[in-house]
């Protein structure tokens, strides 16, 4: 169910604490942790609390909530320093997603060209 934890979440077992992370920045509504294959200097995942499968789901099923963690990413872009930044939602295998629970890859630290990929 939407919103509810998945036991078979990877995710979800961070936020619950069963899984370790590298904890950036926490609020009510979501959390902000180093991916452990980064892609950039800084990469950092910015997901819900709450488990969507991805960023399309979120937005239909809770748009108070996508808009926090599009803030969110904001925020830990300004703790980071970073003057300029990638903020990415994969939607999908074909698109690169692997971890279904909708989150937001936040990219830096390094030029980042166009078109990526």
């Amino acid at each position: 169910m939407a919103g509810e934890p998945q036991d078979d979440c990877l995710f979800c077992k961070i936020v619950e604490g069963h899984v370790p992370a590298t904890i950036v920045r926490e609020t009510e509504t979501t959390l902000a942790f180093r991916d452990i294959n980064p892609q950039a200097p800084t990469h950092i995942l910015v997901i819900p609390k709450a488990h969507h499968r991805d960023a399309a789901a979120l937005a239909a099923e809770a748009p108070q909530l996508a808009a926090d963690v599009l803030r969110e990413t904001q925020t830990v872009a300004d703790l980071e320093k970073l003057d300029s930044y990638r903020t990415v939602f994969n939607t999908g295998s074909g698109a690169g997603q692997t971890v279904w629970h909708a989150h937001a890859h936040l990219l830096g630290g390094r030029g980042l060209h166009w078109p990526p990929g």
